[in-house]
């Protein structure tokens, strides 16, 4: 999903536009064969009018893409609801946002997450939590809740507990080596991914530092196969498109196969802890 939904609706319209070229019409055909006035194509094409779910359907009936209903449909819902700026997001301080992750991640049996730069917030001790928020609230100048936001952080982490959840995490070396706070702050949170290693729930891979780049990597949450969230500096976008979800998978198994578990994990954990340590 584009960062923008202009640019959204603009793609969109692309696809629809290929769609009824693939089909031999013209936008007049299908107009008439949908029964829409003649305009109604050429707005949808160019991103000027949102098709709503009828459209879609009536547009793919006509030009025999009924195959592409389901993904297109979630475009059109996803268009607007991808795109939260971070000022709206936490415009009321940062305990709301982390309310929403606690809800999300208690639906989800089996969450992926990679993070490139920093520990991922469900293995977070509250010390590099505090760290990392108390930089977000700085940074976006939003209401300082610090304390209710590491709290609810907190909070989210009993869903690693329960039952019928798995989680994989991923993350780069350089999230180990990445500096929250102090070193203190630092040997803290490495010993608690030692011991999230060892969770039966719980598969953590490493990429090393050296590995031959393969994807384009940038943050990325997988909620069962349903959603996947990635955060910008401006934004935060949830995808819901089933192609594009496919893609991220494909982008997380390839980075998990570069990645080392088990002993392998923890050796790099281990080299970073002593790195801290002298």
């Amino acid at each position: 999903m584009t960062a923008d939904p202009h640019q959204a609706k603009e793609a969109l319209g692309q696809r629809l536009r290929e769609l009824r070229l693939d089909a031999g019409l013209t936008g007049t055909d299908l107009a008439r064969r949908a029964g829409w006035h003649q305009t109604k194509v050429s707005k949808i094409e160019y991103g000027k009018q949102t098709p709503t779910d009828a459209d879609i359907r009536a547009w793919c009936a006509v030009t025999n893409g009924e195959s592409q209903v389901a993904d297109l449909i979630a475009t059109v819902r996803n268009i607007e609801a991808a795109y939260l700026e971070w000022r709206r997001i936490l415009g009321t301080g940062t305990k709301r946002r982390q309310q929403v992750s606690v809800r999300l991640e208690a639906q989800t049996e089996f969450m992926r997450w990679f993070e490139p730069f920093l520990v991922p917030g469900l293995l977070q001790t509250a010390e590099y939590a505090e760290e990392i928020m108390r930089n977000v609230i700085d940074f976006y100048r939003t209401a300082n809740d610090l304390d209710e936001g590491v709290a609810k952080r907190m909070e989210r982490q009993q869903v690693l507990y329960r039952r019928n959840h798995r989680f994989h995490f991923v993350l780069a070396e350089q999230a180990l080596n990445t500096t929250v706070g102090n070193d203190h702050i630092m040997i803290g949170q490495l010993d608690r991914l030692l011991a999230v290693a060892t969770m039966s729930r719980v598969t953590l891979g490493i990429v090393p530092a050296t590995t031959r780049y393969r994807v384009p990597i940038s943050n990325f949450i997988m909620f069962d196969n349903t959603r996947v969230m990635i955060e910008t500096v401006t934004a935060e976008m949830s995808v819901t498109q089933p192609r594009e979800i496919a893609l991220y998978g494909r982008a997380f198994d390839s980075l998990a196969r570069q990645s080392v578990t088990g002993e392998g994990a923890r050796a790099l954990i281990r080299a970073a802890l002593e790195a801290r340590s002298h």
